[in-house]
């Protein structure tokens, strides 16, 4: 088994676990949210670099950081406080479709201009 393989199933593994996590209709909110703003994200980064490792790396970030930002907004609220299974939840949206995208894109080989 290839260690990319190994990792991706690592990764993986925790959607398995927290399952029962996407049937608060709150959470699929959250899970939407990641996958939108990871996809955005992945294409930009791929587009401007056309590198999988970077705009994987930033998808994941950018779906950490929006869900991050979400809760604080939120904890800031009367009566509302900063909770991690949201994030959780935006966070897997991001990893979900960041790694969909990086086995999709494949890096376009570039010319040689000589």
């Amino acid at each position: 088994m290839r260690l990319r393989n190994l990792f991706i199933y690592l990764c993986l593994l925790p959607t398995l676990v927290y399952g029962q996590l996407l049937t608060e209709k709150d959470k699929q909110i959250h899970f939407t949210a990641g996958v939108i703003t990871s996809a955005l994200t992945y294409d930009y980064v791929y587009r401007k670099t056309n590198n999988n490792k970077k705009a994987l790396a930033y998808s994941i970030a950018s779906a950490v950081l929006v869900g991050t930002l979400k809760e604080f907004i939120d904890s800031r609220e009367k009566n509302n406080r900063f909770d991690p299974r949201d994030l959780l939840a935006t966070t897997y949206g991001g990893l979900t479709i960041g790694l969909t995208f990086n086995f999709v894109y494949k890096p376009k080989k570039r010319k040689n201009k000589f």
